[in-house]
């Protein structure tokens, strides 16, 4: 939510609406603890290093679950789990 105001009112969009469709979406997610995750920390960090290391968590828990990550950020691409961009995700659900 933080980032995502800013992004919205650079796009000259509405940010209350951004923000509640945000929290829809997350309603149909899992939050998952770090306790699902700690055992994978290591082999994250080792797989973004040069990159962000703070992005660490995500990868992890992609790894715990084998689920793939959603994310427009490039530091994911190569990092040996599957990723979906906005516009992947578009395409795969207009076929």
């Amino acid at each position: 939510e933080n980032h995502l105001v800013a992004l919205v009112v650079k796009g000259s969009g509405e940010p209350a609406k951004a923000v509640g469709l945000l929290r829809l979406m997350a309603t149909l997610g899992t939050v998952v603890s770090r306790d699902l995750y700690a055992d994978f920390e290591a082999e994250a960090r080792k797989r973004l290093a040069g990159r962000d290391p703070d992005d660490w968590p995500i990868l992890a828990a992609a790894l715990a679950t084998g689920c793939p990550i959603s994310t427009e950020d490039t530091d994911f691409f190569g990092c040996g789990v599957a990723t979906w961009t906005s516009a992947s995700i578009d395409s795969f659900l207009a076929q």
